[in-house]
């Protein structure tokens, strides 16, 4: 049976009195203005793997896609032209293998890891541009895209 607007959300049975807003709703959502402005933020901090793979698919040229898992974890599936840097190994001096201007975006296994986190702190704190791939290999798999496996050539 299709489910229509109103019967998805049916809203609480009447009882005369005003019905207290649902955990949805309250807190209410944010003014339109302060919307768009987290959201497009949000966009400068993330990516996600289907952008990282149509971009990939077309050179993929204006970013560094860095794998901040271990090697162990890299090397049974990684996205298809990653590079494997843990991301306690992120310095100065790996940095300095490439130019300063150079975008990173790090992903380590999913939602349930920090290591893209950390790995962008550490990246920030460098005066490097990153992102995060939201999602990670967990995101990369549940798009249905295909792992290479190995080490970094």
């Amino acid at each position: 049976m299709p489910v229509s607007p109103s019967s998805a959300h049916p809203g609480p049975p009447s009882s005369g009195g005003a019905a207290s807003p649902s955990v949805v709703a309250s807190p209410p959502a944010a003014a339109s203005e302060a919307a768009l402005a987290h959201f497009r933020a949000r966009l400068t901090f993330e990516t996600d793997c289907a952008d990282v793979h149509a971009a990939l698919a077309q050179g993929g040229e204006d970013f560094t896609l860095l794998d901040v898992r271990g090697p162990t974890a890299f090397a049974r599936g990684h996205a298809p032209g990653a590079i494997n840097l843990p991301h306690r190994m992120i310095d100065a001096a790996r940095m300095e293998a490439w130019p300063a201007s150079t975008l990173f975006v790090v992903y380590c296994a999913g939602p349930h890891c920090n290591g893209a986190d950390r790995a962008a702190i550490r990246l920030a704190e460098l005066g490097r541009p990153v992102k995060i791939m939201i999602g990670g290999v967990a995101g990369w798999l549940d798009e249905g895209f295909p792992l290479d496996q190995g080490e970094t050539p």
